[in-house]
């Protein structure tokens, strides 16, 4: 399957903010934005006008970057956000949410969305008793996304346990540290996504 393997922290750069992509260094002053706060490349330092397009596609990569979805994968989502009844921006934002990677990370089993996706790929995840080795994998309410047993002492995923203090877990799910499960308690509506994105930008951009 198709990945992105460069440098993340050019995302971070070009987006001109934290996407937290790199995990706990991203709280250090070893983040790139902290050492250089404008964009990577030879014109980086520039100030360039932006058209309304070309807004609307930076906020359509910013999204997807923070996921790590590619684009094809990204344009999925949003037909069947288009195609589901309610507003089209904040089902696209709760399908991104449901994915299985990102659920693992919110539940602070693992310190970046690529570490957990590298996880659920070694079948390290139980969702509902099951083996899930799906990272795009949407949970559904009431779902429990547990680690299998021998995986337990796994340190990465002890380490992100012990660092997700930090960031917190979303009042939609509930950990269980010691049982190190979870349960999807239900989906989350827009005021639980903190994250500074203007949805609206990339309905209109997909919208032309």
């Amino acid at each position: 399957m198709a990945r992105y393997t460069g440098a993340v922290c050019r995302h971070c750069r070009r987006e001109g903010l934290k996407l937290f992509l790199k995990g706990e260094r991203c709280y250090t002053d070893r983040c790139a934005i902290e050492r250089r706060n404008y964009p990577p490349g030879e014109h980086g330092q520039a100030r360039p006008k932006f058209s309304e397009y070309s807004i609307q596609l930076r906020e359509k990569q910013k999204l997807r970057r923070i996921y790590g979805v590619l684009e094809a994968q990204f344009r999925r989502y949003f037909t069947l956000a288009d195609r589901t009844r309610g507003v089209t921006g904040e089902t696209l934002l709760q399908l991104l949410e449901r994915r299985l990677d990102n659920i693992v990370y919110r539940l602070g089993f693992s310190t970046s969305r690529a570490e957990a996706r590298q996880l659920v790929r070694h079948g390290h995840f139980r969702v509902n008793g099951k083996k899930v080795d799906v990272p795009s994998y949407l949970v559904k309410r009431g779902d429990v996304v547990s680690v299998r047993e021998r995986s337990r002492k796994v340190a990465r995923i002890q380490e992100a346990l012990e660092l997700a203090q930090r960031r917190g877990v979303p009042e939609w799910l509930e950990v269980e540290p010691q049982a190190f499960s979870g349960t999807v308690k239900a989906f989350p509506v827009r005021a639980d996504l903190t994250m500074p994105i203007n949805e609206k930008l990339v309905v209109e951009l997909y919208s032309k």
